[in-house]
């Protein structure tokens, strides 16, 4: 009998799984780490220093570093999660002392294959599945970059994130040398800074200290009352994710300690490696140098200086106002290379500011569009720092990203995502591969909804972008709608109003109030959007000059059978009846509502969001946008209708017809207010 009951306790013990066993980890650095870590993406351990490197100083790309078995965080018996407590030390090393690029953090997972992006998602997310409670990521941040998209207090903070990167709670990079008093602490200084993360069950409580101290204080930077059972799975992953984006950082881990129900062992940073630091070469001619030794040194001077100042002659000088510009600056010779020397097979589209260039970048391999400005072109300086100066600050899943920017004698560069799919208007009038089916196009329209929201009332100031149309929603793999194109952008502070005073945009995209006073607002970007509504669920141009009359102007013929009682008869003949009628309804009334005359009359952003997300119905009856022809505006059209200017361009297309530009000011950073000679 006793026999019988060793064998059930053995097999019992062989039951439970391997991983369930491990409960605590201790790494005093990683020389021998074996195969405990797994790592990803451009993670590394630096064996001769005996440091885990998450990323290096290459843009946009992330690294991932976890144990390799998954350990039990949650009692299976009652689902409550465990306590735990960690510390690890780490150090991150900016590209430039005082912009970081992006930062990392402590992760727990419930795999070790995060689909997730580089940039402001730390590793950790994808622009679908942030804030997914499905997701069940626990993440302390150590962020480096404000990310205005999350909320990020500033550049140099400390969050708790749980299935979101809009952190639950955060605060400045410091730590409480007793109860009262708080030293901040910069967390790319490129010193080592310890942290701690505990993780009470009992309480609900959770606590995160740093210091740059091996001596954990007493008061933590951050506490915050949660129950991780409905974060966290039985059995999770625990590691490190970090990223990198326009600028970028390395981001070491030194040392790594923790502990499920108890405290983790203690890292003493003195005995951790450390980060070596570069130290100033001193070279002295000594005495008993023989002739030929100096005469080798003074032909290398030479030669030196010779090159030197060629390079010096050939360079283009960065003038005092481009210092202020935010994105990463290339240089001339790398995008050269990237777009194998700006060659005609690689153009993806032309239009009245240029060109624009499929390439990729020789260092990262990432594949980017290259926008090339024409020394003849409208757009010129004034429009190009625009474009930086705005969209380089921003940052939203439905924009397109700007990467960076060259300026170099008269070429004027910008370097941007790559758009897989082209511009949405390519699949609208074009003939596309496949046609957009009702689900895509309804997504389209919401992600540029989102954009807009975000650029009026989401950003530090407030973002006109001037120049809202299907052009420039341009379509990534996955064919979400982004919006691009920020040559026209302006920016004013909230509360105020915006000061510009030229009539510039597309016209069928252009406010009727703009011909009057030249003012462009929130408003006119409103009835932007609506024009484009309007065109997605018509398959038509806001002008068609080919039409008849009466279906010159697309609001015009939309309104005129929406009061006919023929609604659906304005959905675009290529979905083939397959669309859901109740939201073709609700966006055909929404384009008519944003397409009211009068800026007042039309909705915000915020609240086409919430039609748009079924927040809030749409109401019953529309009011006629009536008067949205100004005294001039009809003949303005009609003879428009039959010039050159409404052919079509190609891919990544600037601008379709484009009304007068303001003149060039005397400083360019006055394009940063809007303003105007």
């Amino acid at each position: 009998m006793a026999d019988i009951l060793r064998l059930l306790c053995a097999l019992l013990v062989l039951s439970i799984p391997v991983s369930s066993q491990v409960s605590e980890l201790f790494f005093p650095g990683f020389k021998d780490v074996g195969t405990n870590l797994t790592l990803k993406g451009i993670a590394e351990i630096e064996k001769n220093l005996g440091i885990l490197k998450l990323t290096n100083d290459t843009s946009r790309l992330m690294g991932h570093a976890f144990y390799t078995s998954p350990i039990q965080f949650k009692n299976s018996t009652n689902g409550k999660a465990f306590s735990f407590s960690t510390s690890f030390a780490f150090t991150i090393v900016p590209e430039y002392s005082k912009l970081g690029g992006h930062g990392f953090a402590f992760t727990i997972a419930p795999s070790k294959d995060l689909n997730s992006l580089p940039s402001q998602y730390l590793g950790l997310f994808n622009g679908s599945d942030i804030g997914n409670s499905s997701t069940h990521i626990f993440a302390i941040e150590f962020d480096t970059v404000q990310d205005f998209e999350f909320g990020d207090i500033n550049d140099n903070h400390v969050g708790i994130d749980l299935n979101s990167l809009k952190s639950n709670l955060s605060a400045d990079g410091a730590y409480y040398t007793d109860a009262s008093t708080k030293q901040n602490i910069n967390l790319k200084s490129g010193k080592a800074i310890q942290a701690w993360v505990d993780y009470d069950s009992a309480q609900n409580v959770l606590n995160v200290t740093i210091s740059p101290f091996s001596s954990k204080p007493k008061t933590p930077i951050l506490s915050f009352n949660v129950d991780l059972s409905s974060i966290f799975e039985e059995y999770m992953y625990v590691g490190f994710s970090a990223s990198t984006g326009l600028l970028a950082s390395s981001h070491y881990i030194l040392g790594w300690s923790f502990k499920i129900g108890g405290q983790p062992q203690h890292l003493d940073l003195a005995s951790l490696p450390s980060i070596p630091i570069p130290r100033k070469q001193h070279t002295a001619l000594k005495i008993g140098v023989s002739v030929s030794a100096i005469a080798l040194a003074l032909s290398a001077i030479s030669v030196t200086i010779y090159v030197f100042v060629k390079k010096l002659k050939n360079a283009e000088p960065i003038e005092s106002w481009e210092l202020e510009l935010g994105p990463h600056r290339y240089s001339y010779q790398e995008l050269k290379k990237a777009t194998k020397g700006f060659k005609e097979k690689e153009i993806l589209g032309k239009g009245g500011f240029g060109q624009v260039f499929k390439g990729t970048l020789p260092k990262s391999k990432t594949q980017v569009a290259v926008k090339r400005i024409s020394n003849d072109s409208k757009q010129g300086l004034r429009e190009f720092v625009a474009e930086i100066a705005s969209i380089g600050r921003l940052r939203h899943r439905n924009l397109v990203q700007l990467l960076g920017w060259c300026r170099r004698k008269g070429d004027l560069l910008l370097v941007y995502d790559y758009m897989e799919n082209g511009s949405l208007d390519t699949f609208l009038f074009d003939e596309p591969k496949a046609v957009l089916n009702w689900e895509q196009r309804f997504q389209i329209i919401k992600g540029i909804a989102s954009a807009l929201h975000y650029l009026h009332e989401g950003f530090e100031q407030v973002v006109i972008h001037r120049d809202v149309k299907a052009s420039n929603v341009l379509l990534d793999s996955e064919l979400n709608g982004r919006l691009g194109d920020f040559g026209l952008a302006r920016l004013h502070e909230h509360g105020s109003n915006s000061n510009t005073t030229r009539v510039v945009g597309t016209l069928g995209y252009l406010a009727p109030e703009m011909p009057r006073t030249g003012k462009s607002s929130t408003g006119s970007d409103v009835y932007a959007f609506g024009a484009l509504l309007l065109e997605v669920v018509c398959g038509r141009r806001p002008i068609e000059p080919k039409a008849k009359p009466e279906e010159l102007v697309l609001v015009d013929w939309v309104w005129n059978r929406y009061e006919e009682g023929k609604i659906l008869e304005v959905v675009d003949p290529r979905l083939d009846g397959v669309y859901n009628e109740s939201e073709v309804v609700m966006v055909v009334k929404l384009g008519l509502m944003c397409s009211a005359y009068g800026p007042r009359s039309r909705p915000n952003m915020r609240l086409v969001m919430r039609y748009l997300d079924g927040e809030v119905e749409i109401p019953e009856e529309v009011r006629a946008p009536s008067g949205s022809h100004v005294p001039g505006f009809d003949d303005f059209v009609s003879s428009l209708a039959s010039s050159s200017s409404f052919d079509k361009m190609s891919f990544y297309s600037n601008r379709d017809m484009d009304a007068s530009y303001a003149s060039l000011s005397t400083s360019p950073l006055c394009l940063l207010q809007g303003q105007t000679r």
